[in-house]
């Protein structure tokens, strides 16, 4: 069923924008080997699946997920290098968004919607992430947990609506985190079921489900 057309819509980054682990993963395996080699970390590198399971918590939830019996030394220095090899990838070009953003997004802002990134990520990858695959001139505002220090997505969701007085917008997002951010905000939740991160009950309460991003366009009028 179609509905109104929001003023804005909020999307999360990771698994709804951008196929986060034709990033991740490459700089996942090259972080631990680093750590390895200067002698911070010596085991084996944590399963894959730990750290995608976990993507759209916290840094601090991921990384006690990933490496529940390491001291906070290490994590710190596991989620440096991680953001380093991963923005050198970017760099690189590595990375991709997933079928249909750009158009879409594109569509939205000549629709005149307001586009905004809220993301539970650090403040330059979330921020590296939209420059170099040029989509900076779509945004009104990138928000991540790393730049404002919020302590879950609600916080952040709530921030971003107050910081540009949004009266009516759509929350779009992949996991469990972005349907509480949506709901807690009164936001209509756009659920994006593709990236498969996470559990099948994960968007239990969106009021819409997607199975490729182009179908935005399709619910609004």
């Amino acid at each position: 069923m179609k509905r109104t057309c929001p003023e804005a819509m909020l999307f999360d980054l990771d698994g709804t924008l951008f196929q986060t682990e034709t990033l991740l993963l490459p700089a996942y395996e090259a972080a631990f080997e680093e750590l390895r080699q200067e002698g911070t970390y010596t085991l084996g590198t944590p399963p894959k699946e730990l750290i995608l399971s976990s993507l759209g918590m916290l840094l601090e939830h991921i990384w006690a997920r990933v490496l529940p019996d390491s001291d906070e030394a290490v994590r710190r220095r596991a989620d440096e290098l991680l953001l380093r090899h991963q923005t050198e990838g970017l760099l690189r070009g590595e990375g991709v968004m997933y079928d249909g953003v750009e158009e879409t997004l594109r569509a939205l802002h000549t629709k005149g919607v307001k586009l905004f990134v809220a993301s539970n990520g650090l403040e330059g990858y979330v921020k590296e992430v939209i420059r170099l695959k040029g989509l900076n001139d779509l945004f009104t505002g990138l928000y991540s947990a790393g730049e404002y220090e919020t302590r879950s997505k609600v916080d952040l969701v709530r921030l971003l609506l107050e910081h540009h007085g949004v009266r009516s917008a759509w929350m779009v997002g992949d996991r469990s985190s972005d349907v509480e951010a949506g709901k807690e905000n009164g936001l209509p939740v756009v659920g994006c079921r593709y990236a498969q991160f996470g559990k099948d009950s994960e968007l239990d309460g969106a009021d819409m489900i997607i199975t490729q991003f182009s179908q935005l366009l399709d619910l609004v009028e």
